[in-house]
């Protein structure tokens, strides 16, 4: 599964690369510590041990530091695990499990100026999923526009569904239960698109 990101081709670098690498571990850490996402970039340098330009130079702001953070974990720790997984339950699973493993992270995120951009995010990462998903369901018989616009509607709803148990969710959170929800939510999805015989 491939992350989209808007970050320049990696530096080559290796200073570069480390101090990059030490940044967003270091962003992850501490927002995950303080359970906030409005942790002074003056500390996440200094955790990284970097300056504060430096900072500024890789990442332009803090909003921006933090979404790459989310991306970095994301496409570290859940697109490897995600790739060459058909199986829907397994993969909503697999999704529950990196979200409840890292909701500190990723509800401080969503309290937070980047919630609108990690919402993104996430659509273009499901977006892929949903709409071979849809095709499936369609049986074939969908025009064009009505697999994009279902498949965008649904991946929508799924990453409210997400955000909102990440966000809401009784402690601790539950991914085996979120999965079984959300498989409920697949099949109604499925019999209602089915194309009549």
């Amino acid at each position: 599964m491939e992350f989209p990101t808007s970050q320049a081709p990696p530096a080559k670098d290796r200073r570069v690369r480390r101090s990059r690498a030490a940044l967003l571990d270091a962003t992850v850490a501490l927002v995950t510590e303080h359970g906030t996402a409005a942790v002074p970039l003056s500390e996440i340098a200094e955790a990284a041990d970097v300056s504060r330009q430096l900072v500024y130079q890789h990442f332009g702001d803090r909003d921006n530091l933090l979404l790459k953070a989310a991306l970095e974990l994301a496409g570290t720790e859940l697109a490897p695990r995600l790739d060459g997984v058909r199986d829907t339950r397994e993969r909503a699973l697999l999704i529950a499990r990196h979200f409840a493993a890292h909701r500190v992270f990723y509800r401080a995120l969503c309290n937070s100026p980047v919630a609108f951009a990690l919402h993104k995010v996430l659509t273009g990462l499901l977006l892929p999923i949903n709409r071979r998903a849809v095709r499936r369901a369609l049986g074939g018989d969908g025009a064009p526009r009505e697999v994009e616009d279902l498949s965008l509607f649904l991946t929508g709803g799924g990453t409210a569904f997400i955000t909102t148990w990440v966000v809401e969710g009784e402690d601790p959170l539950d991914p085996e239960a979120f999965t079984e929800r959300f498989m409920r939510l697949v099949a109604v999805f499925e019999r209602s698109i089915r194309p009549a015989a």
